[in-house]
């Protein structure tokens, strides 16, 4: 029996001992958690690059109308909870 918990213990040492050799990467560290590089081929700079989103202005409009869309309605539950003391979610539901 003293047989099998010391094998647990010297496997389960040997995977924590070789867990930091195997979490390396391959990265070269600037400075101590710092270890971020782009991977072979890819630009230093994205913006202009294949690689750049190209944010369209429309949908980050439409973005902004439905964040809008949303404070209103919770405007409106609140101002009816403090009415009514009740909150309903369903905006359609709330009396104007």
């Amino acid at each position: 029996m003293r047989k099998m918990h010391f094998a647990a213990a010297l496997a389960v040492g040997m995977l924590f001992g070789a867990g930091g050799a195997l979490a390396y990467d391959g990265t070269k560290c600037k400075a101590p958690g710092n270890c971020w590089e782009p991977k072979p081929g890819f630009p230093d700079k994205v913006e202009g690059s294949k690689y750049d989103p190209k944010h369209d202005p429309k949908e980050i409009a439409k973005q902004q109308a439905s964040i809008q869309g949303m404070e209103e309605r919770n405007k409106k539950r609140v101002e009816n909870f403090k009415k009514t003391g009740k909150w309903e979610y369903d905006v359609s539901k709330i009396a104007q």
